[in-house]
């Protein structure tokens, strides 16, 4: 344990540091809930960094050249959240008092949209990390695009707090490595290096070199011995300014600093330190109220200068670009149009259309004939692979590479880092001025599903392409061919997954992707050639915005069950069609790209596509059946896979899992003659 602290006398800026302390505690004595020794150790490294360096208005949380600040280590929340009470944001000594209460604007880890000031919403260990490269990133290409010899309008820094549980986390190494490829110079981090975690020291599960790992990632690093002294963070703030690589400043702090009986010790981490040990705490630091949530005047005024400072920042900022305006009046409203999210006018006007004579056609390789009509049209689109441009086809023609000698390009080498790619997409997203796209193999989604489940939740209208969709794939095999991925993407919140069958459905799903400004979307593309649907005798391509729609009535006659599909399988419900009506059957067919498009519709229209009358329902898809329950009904059934595939070819494999005509038939006779 380590010895009491004693304070002889108190200075203003030891004052100011302290009331982010006494206000981590408070708050979480209060909810008995939270993490205050993180709080209470980072204090200094937050006052020095938010009063002297952060360039950020609290009157005007988002003005387009302020410094972005991200808290990756989100547990210590009540650090940010006292932060920007004190600093002056739209938050109120009510709202800290009111930690982790029920529809609070200070919950229990930052969240993007609910706490003014906050960037990103973070918890997840590792993801504010790729955040704040994907936000250097999009600064980078911004700044390369839009500044001008004469005129800097794009100039803002990115900083980030990690703590020992980031750096434990993989996606932290893969975004870390691809900053440091990339010389993001603008991009600066912390690492909080307080030795403890939940359940201990640190030694007892690492002892990695982090210093050394991060210099060898190309990045320079800093170290401050003790993350109590003003003048040493101050000077490596500097320094890390200075330099033209990312930097990673090591401050050795104590968790808990100033508890007499918990510091330096996992009874700091996560847990209230109690009334008895708070009230010591604050005897300790010589903290001069006994009252919880005390604010001396004197440190409230000095942290709300940041107000006069933010404002002065920002005025002379807009007076830089108002001249930069004045000389370059389209490049201006270029960056503003970019920056407010708008796309061009008559963007959809370059869509394709596919003829059903070109013959067959992968639906990734329409998505790549999109992305060639749109690469001139929507110049903020920006985005690439995991090392598969060539399988996914997301190459952006003609637009250059993003490297560090050409930040201009538009084609993102993410490398094999569908960890840091995910995370990395959605900071460029929430920096605003592109709209990022990334592809992968669909089951490598899973490599990706934190980074997802925060876009959703935070409405970032990123991109994913997940191509390779199913047993389709073929000899690959069951490593590669997902079964439960769809479905389990399908049960992300605010996650839009749209599964095209064809090459039209597929503008289609881009067009929906593109209009979507508050989530995600994902399309989910085939590896072999599907036909290019007929449109002139079956429902239009463009229905596809309603999620599902009737893609064919039955030849003759009253339908007399509902064969639905999604993706490839829809050609194979298409020629099931065909022969049931040659039995006498009608079938009537739903092309059933998303079923979170079709659940959002009125009732009325699910109805008409899905008559209630009409309870004979088969859907097929070559994945898992769970999320299609829903929509056959108890009198229905649907034709899907619960085990992993074979390795052979794509067309073997479909005919051995049975996603034949002829076994839809049997399945759909067995409806009807129940």
């Amino acid at each position: 344990m380590a010895e009491p602290i004693t304070m002889t006398s108190v200075s203003l800026d030891d004052i100011c540091i302290n009331t982010i302390r006494t206000l981590s505690m408070d708050a979480v004595q209060k909810a008995n809930s939270g993490h205050p020794g993180t709080p209470m150790a980072l204090a200094p490294l937050m006052y020095v960094l938010w009063t002297r360096h952060l360039r950020h208005n609290p009157v005007d949380p988002d003005w387009p050249d302020r410094d972005r600040f991200v808290l990756s280590c989100g547990h210590a929340s009540m650090l940010l959240s006292s932060a920007l009470y004190l600093a002056g944001y739209d938050l109120s000594l009510e709202d800290i008092k009111q930690f982790r209460q029920l529809g609070s604007k200070t919950p229990g880890h930052p969240e993007y949209g609910v706490t003014p000031g906050v960037e990103t919403t973070t918890g997840p260990l590792g993801q504010g990390v790729g955040n704040a490269v994907g936000m250097a990133a999009a600064a980078a290409h911004l700044g390369a695009l839009f500044n001008r010899p004469d005129h800097r309008v794009v100039g803002h820094r990115t900083y980030f707090i990690a703590s020992d549980g980031d750096l434990m986390e993989g996606v932290s190494h893969e975004a870390a490595s691809l900053a440091g490829h990339l010389k993001l110079g603008d991009l600066i981090g912390f690492y909080d290096d307080n030795r403890v975690t939940i359940d201990g020291e640190t030694d007892l599960c690492y002892s990695d070199d982090a210093m050394g790992r991060f210099a060898s990632y190309g990045w320079h690093v800093r170290q401050v011995e003790d993350g109590n002294d003003l003048e040493a963070l101050d000077e490596a703030v500097r320094a890390a300014q200075d330099d033209p690589r990312p930097s990673l400043i090591v401050v050795r702090t104590h968790i808990g600093y100033g508890s007499p009986n918990k510091q330096d010790s996992a009874a700091a981490h996560g847990a209230a330190l109690g009334e008895e040990e708070v009230a010591l705490t604050k005897q300790n630091l010589d903290w001069p109220g006994t009252e919880p949530f005390h604010v001396p005047e004197e440190a409230l005024a000095h942290w709300r200068a940041c107000r006069d400072r933010g404002a002065a920042l920002q005025a002379e900022w807009s007076e830089r670009f108002g001249g930069y305006a004045a000389a370059h009046p389209r490049d201006a409203e270029r960056l503003r149009s970019r920056l407010a999210g708008e796309l061009p006018d008559g963007w959809e006007d370059a869509l394709p259309t596919f003829e059903s004579a070109s013959g067959g056609m992968a639906t990734r390789k329409a998505s790549a004939a999109v992305l060639g009509a749109l690469v001139a049209r929507v110049p903020q689109l920006m985005g690439g692979s995991a090392d598969l441009a060539g399988s996914v086809m997301t190459t952006l023609p003609a637009a250059g590479d993003f490297t560090p000698d050409d930040y201009t390009g538009r084609n993102v080498h993410f490398g094999i880092r569908e960890h840091a790619m995910g995370a990395v997409m959605t900071g460029m997203s929430l920096h605003g001025g592109v709209r990022p796209f990334g592809g992968t193999f669909l089951i490598f989604a899973d490599y990706m599903r934190p980074a997802i489940r925060l876009a959703a939740m935070m409405g970032q209208p990123t991109i994913y392409l997940f191509s390779h969709d199913s047993i389709g794939l073929g000899e690959d095999g069951p490593t590669h061919q997902p079964i439960g991925t769809l479905a389990s993407l399908r049960a992300i919140p605010n996650l839009t997954v749209i599964r095209p069958a064809d090459a039209n459905e597929v503008v289609e799903a881009w067009r929906v992707a593109l209009r979507t400004d508050d989530g995600p979307t994902a399309i989910i593309l085939t590896r072999q050639g599907l036909p290019v649907l007929d449109r002139s005798s079956l429902g239009p391509a463009s229905a596809l915005a309603r999620g599902g729609y009737v893609l064919s009535d039955p030849v003759r006659g009253a339908p007399q069950v509902v064969l639905m599909a999604s993706g490839s399988e829809v050609n194979i419900v298409l020629a099931a069609q065909r022969l049931l009506a040659e039995q006498g059957i009608g079938a009537q067919v739903v092309s059933m790209p998303s079923l979170e498009l079709f659940g959002r519709q009125p009732v009325e229209y699910r109805n008409e596509v899905l008559p209630p009358e009409l309870a004979k329902r088969l859907a097929v898809e070559a994945g898992h059946p769970m999320p299609w329950y829903r929509w056959v009904g108890s009198e229905g059934d649907v034709l899907g896979i619960d085990r992993f595939g074979e390795s052979a070819p794509g067309a073997d494999l479909f005919t051995h899992f049975g996603f034949t005509a002829e076994e839809i038939v049997v399945r759909a006779k067995a409806l009807v003659e129940r």
